[in-house]
């Protein structure tokens, strides 16, 4: 019998693509004026669930943000913005937010946003959503505040 080598994260394209995709919403950010704190934290060690894709510092508003960034291909006329992000996910958003503000012993005023960059690395430049304060705390049904 012969055993296959363990692949690593890097060697995933989905893996890759995700990282490319935090690499573009950073720059993305960093344009609009915001300062990157922290990158994949993870504030509470033994549960690897709990991740934030970025920590940004919001100069305009004085607010910290936490931001949960998703990568596809191409968008869809067939599907929703926040797709990717469902009940259970929301749930250890929040819950690391959360944390990390815990951790931190932050006070201040913080939100949470999602951006959504679409495209691949090799496919020229990408368009970015940016879906600015989530509601993770929304009632049933609803997820984002529209005005």
């Amino acid at each position: 019998m012969r055993l296959r080598p363990k692949r690593k994260a890097s060697d995933n394209i989905g893996v890759l693509h995700g990282e490319w995709g935090e690499n573009e919403a950073v720059a993305y950010l960093r344009r609009r004026g915001y300062e990157i704190v922290e990158r994949n934290s993870r504030p509470v060690e033994k549960d690897e669930r709990l991740e934030i894709d970025l920590v940004a510092w919001d100069r305009r508003n004085d607010a910290m943000v936490f931001v949960e960034v998703k990568q596809h291909a191409k968008p869809s006329p067939y599907s929703r913005r926040l797709r990717s992000v469902d009940k259970r996910k929301r749930e250890n958003l929040r819950r690391a937010c959360n944390a990390w503000r815990r951790v931190n012993r932050w006070h201040g005023a913080f939100r949470f946003d999602v951006i959504e960059v679409y495209g691949v690395p090799e496919g020229g430049r990408p368009v970015i959503d940016h879906i600015e304060k989530v509601d993770l705390f929304a009632k049933r049904g609803r997820f984002v505040k529209w005005n």
